[in-house]
């Protein structure tokens, strides 16, 4: 049965808010695929040492926290809120590298959700988190109640021209605001029930905070700190390894556009379960991609552990073994080495020759001016 749903009511204005409902049957096969990627993502850890663990944990946070941000159009210092982590991670830190007051609260918040997933959630909790990402030093466009809650004023995410704005999306108002956000937090601290897969009640909880929208800024902000600690609470060691708000980022359009459709419908929030695990999944794949890469460089250094190589030939290797943007996924030409490596042409080629030789890099099919060289992980 197709639920009705007025074209003017926003999803908390549902008589029966907020009794979310879902086709369990729809869901199956996307929390499968998500519960299968989790599953590989937790073998792996194990095989993972404690150093390389330490290190791709904290690239993950880096990467959730930069990324988070970014969702919201704010571009971070990655250097600085590496800083901040390591320096709370117990693992190196770059001393030379200015850290802030911004980056200092942001690790502060992403690591209080994670570490400390199982405390009870309280407002104090959240306003917390709200000053952490606002600290008292830095600039701001416009005033904010930094560690309060909103003002009575509307709260509308609202697009287009002054005279023609489209709401895309409006909170409960301010006289709600108190009651919302004790059913909310009072739902959060509940025993996990087992009735519920722990991958749904993540999506829940994203969707139920970001629709009460507590605070003048920061929302989103606190709602994906908010899911990290809902998906650490089934998991505090996963959660450590993959960054879904880049997922989210990658598909930033896409978030938005399922937020208002979902916040324009009724209380079957099947289809933004769906994205969400969706989006998670994505997640999770690329965590394993990561650590396979890692455990794949591993094995060709331990493989090639004896051969004394060039600082340019091993920078080199190195690139293509990182993965990445700049990695030359179809392989490295002649003249990129000579860019790369910062050689000569001749130079480049007698490398490139000397590495074919030695089996670390094989040959593209394409020949001529068009061939190129990979890494050779064959036997890796």
């Amino acid at each position: 049965m197709v639920e009705y749903v007025p074209l003017d009511r926003w999803i908390w204005q549902n008589p029966n808010w907020p009794k979310f409902h879902w086709n369990s049957e729809q869901l199956q096969t996307y929390l499968g695929d998500a519960n299968k990627a989790l599953g590989v993502l937790l073998g792996r850890m194990g095989s993972l040492s404690s150093d390389l663990n330490s290190e791709s944990a904290l690239d993950a946070l880096l990467q959730n926290i930069v990324t988070s941000s970014a969702i919201e159009g704010e571009t971070l210092s990655a250097a600085s809120v590496r800083s901040s982590l390591a320096k709370r991670l117990g693992t190196s830190v770059n001393t030379q590298i200015p850290i802030s007051s911004k980056t200092e609260g942001l690790a502060e918040l992403m690591l209080d959700a994670i570490q400390n997933c199982h405390q009870p959630l309280s407002l104090e909790k959240l306003e917390q988190w709200h000053r952490w990402l606002f600290p008292d030093d830095q600039p701001r466009l416009v005033s904010l109640r930094v560690g309060q809650l909103r003002g009575d004023e509307p709260m509308q995410v609202v697009s287009g021209r002054l005279d023609k704005p489209r709401i895309h999306f409006e909170a409960p108002p301010r006289v709600m605001l108190e009651k919302e956000l004790n059913l909310f937090i009072e739902w959060f601290n509940l025993p996990t029930d087992k009735a519920i897969d722990p991958l749904i009640r993540a999506a829940i909880t994203h969707l139920w905070f970001i629709t009460i929208h507590p605070f003048d800024d920061g929302n989103g902000r606190i709602t994906r700190a908010l899911t990290d600690m809902a998906l650490a609470q089934a998991d505090a060691q996963s959660i450590r390894l993959f960054a879904m708000s880049s997922s989210i980022l990658d598909k930033r359009a896409e978030y938005y556009r399922i937020l208002e459709q979902t916040q324009r419908g009724g209380l079957d929030v099947t289809s933004w379960i769906i994205w969400f695990l969706q989006t998670l999944n994505t997640s999770l794949q690329e965590a394993n991609k990561l650590i396979e890469a890692t455990f794949t460089k591993r094995r060709f250094w331990q493989k090639f552990a004896e051969q004394n190589f060039l600082p340019e030939q091993r920078k080199v290797l190195n690139r293509l073994l990182d993965g990445g943007e700049k990695s030359f996924e179809d392989g490295i030409s002649a003249a990129q080495y000579q860019k790369v490596a910062k050689v000569s042409k001749a130079s480049a080629t007698r490398h490139l020759s000397d590495l074919l030789s030695r089996g670390c890099l094989q040959k593209t099919a394409a020949g001529g001016r068009s061939t190129r060289y990979k890494i050779n992980t064959s036997d890796c």
